[in-house]
């Protein structure tokens, strides 16, 4: 074991207790996340980089304890969040060993191939997706659901999912919700989607996005076929005044984190959209597509907490879980439920009931509290690695929307081309998407990246940005588009 020369950190190769003498532990005591968080992860990248190989068997508690200079608990508590994720396994009287994982596939070139590299979307980190308490929660719905609840599960969602979540929804997020006024989606898209059917079979002709919007909510909705009214959004939010002056009933915002920019609607600018959604009888759509991961600022409640009445809230699990789950959510006013449940109805006749109620055991024994907990550090740190990167091998590119999410919106010098800075990289093996296509005209869309941070180490993040660096240089003062 090797020790410090400073009282704040504590380190240990633990060669002595079964580790291989490369594996370097470091907590920092100055950090803010917390020592079994430290701990927790610099094991987790271990596993998955192969440096703990499958079978191998680590130290007792006590032991890597005393090594540390940490309290048993630290120890303790990130082997039981490691045995929950899958990534070890500990029985009585055989000790601690680590499970077979897939590594993780490095971003480097190697003999001439691109590993693809996902910097796209703002996706979440597969690997951190709680498997094993997901699977147990799983297996007690399948074995203790009556037969009678075998059946079709209807367009609203089963009562506990909807219980579960109108209760974690006003709790975290402010929002005014009821069982009865919650209708479970196959993902937050499908609800935007099934809210503009209602809308134009009520006589609703155009429905208002934010300009940037994210993309492909603006194309579903157009496929409805009501006329979707751009309006653009500045460094505080949508401009409600250019709203006021539209002909449309309804409008789609991302008030806590608005994609891809992401910036946050203003406290004045969200009672004047609340005004207008009362003096017009209109519909806000609040988007709340990332709000539980924030790192540099205090959380921003739900919108639809002001106006129950005039906001239909929509969420879903593809940022906070994994988007294969395929479950959101929507609370509506009541004078909605039931246009909207028939729209449901015909479009799938209810989501699967299994994962429904795996899900809300999920919610209602604390797991989503937990995970968000363990994951939010994980994520901040990357984002960090992600700004220094971007601050050492781009200063001429700005960052923005940094303060919460799993995406930087990067701005680009404005000579630069953004077409062929997304073609070149992909064909490197970089996945990450260029932001113009979010603009409601994108030849005139100022040259940005939307690049996401949350499937990547804190390594692989550097050397992914140190890769994208040249691309951007080449591409300087070409004809663009």
């Amino acid at each position: 074991m090797s020790g410090s020369n400073s009282g704040d950190l504590q380190q240990t190769n633990c060669a002595d207790a079964g580790f291989p003498p490369d594996l370097l532990l470091v907590l920092d005591r100055t950090s803010r996340d917390g020592l079994a968080m430290q701990l927790q992860h610099q094991l987790r990248v271990g596993i998955q980089q192969g440096r703990l190989a499958a079978d191998s068997l680590l130290p007792p508690s006590r032991v890597l304890a005393a090594q540390l200079g940490v309290a048993r608990s630290v120890v303790v508590a990130a082997y039981e969040h490691l045995v929950a994720d899958g990534y070890l396994t500990g029985r009585q009287g055989s000790g601690t060993r680590v499970k077979q994982v897939a590594p993780q596939p490095s971003p480097r070139i190697r003999q001439g191939r691109n590993p693809a590299v996902p910097l796209g979307g703002g996706l979440p980190d597969a690997a951190l997706f709680p498997r094993t308490e997901w699977l147990r929660h799983y297996r007690n719905a399948l074995a203790e659901v009556p037969n009678s609840q075998l059946g079709y599960p209807g367009p609203l969602g089963t009562r506990p999912l909807r219980e579960a979540l109108s209760d974690y929804l006003t709790r975290v997020r402010g929002v005014a919700a009821t069982p009865d006024r919650m209708i479970v989606t196959s993902g937050l898209t499908q609800g935007i989607v099934l809210l503009a059917r209602a809308l134009r079979a009520r006589g609703c002709r155009a429905i208002a996005v934010e300009d940037p919007c994210f993309g492909f909510h603006r194309d579903a909705i157009a496929r409805t076929g009501l006329r979707v009214a751009p309006v653009p959004i500045d460094e505080n939010g949508l401009d409600v005044a250019r709203l006021a002056a539209l002909d449309v009933g309804a409008v789609l915002v991302t008030p806590a984190h608005t994609y891809p920019t992401g910036v946050v609607l203003a406290a004045d600018r969200r009672a004047a959209l609340v005004k207008w959604a009362h003096d017009r009888d209109a519909l806000v759509i609040e988007d709340d597509y990332d709000a539980e991961f924030r790192y540099d600022r205090s959380p921003v409640g739900a919108l639809q907490g002001l106006a129950p009445d005039h906001v239909a809230y929509a969420g879903c699990v593809s940022k906070t879980l994994t988007p294969a789950l395929r479950l959101g959510w929507m609370a509506l006013p009541s004078g909605l439920m039931e246009s909207v449940a028939a729209e449901k109805l015909y479009d799938d006749m209810g989501n699967s009931a299994l994962e429904q109620l795996a899900l809300s055991r999920f919610i209602g024994a604390g797991g989503m509290t937990r995970h968000l907990r363990r994951v939010r550090p994980v994520y901040r740190g990357r984002r960090d690695a992600m700004l220094s990167a971007i601050s050492t091998s781009m200063p001429q590119a700005q960052p923005t929307g940094i303060d919460a999410g799993l995406h930087v919106y990067l701005r680009l010098p404005s000579n630069s081309n953004e077409d062929a800075i997304v073609a070149t990289a992909r064909e490197q093996g970089l996945r990450l998407d260029g932001a113009r296509w979010n603009w409601a005209d994108p030849d005139s869309a100022p040259p940005a990246l939307v690049i996401g941070y949350g499937a990547l180490g804190e390594t692989a993040i550097g050397d992914s940005i140190s890769r994208l660096a040249p691309i951007l240089t080449r591409s300087r003062g070409r004809q663009t588009r």
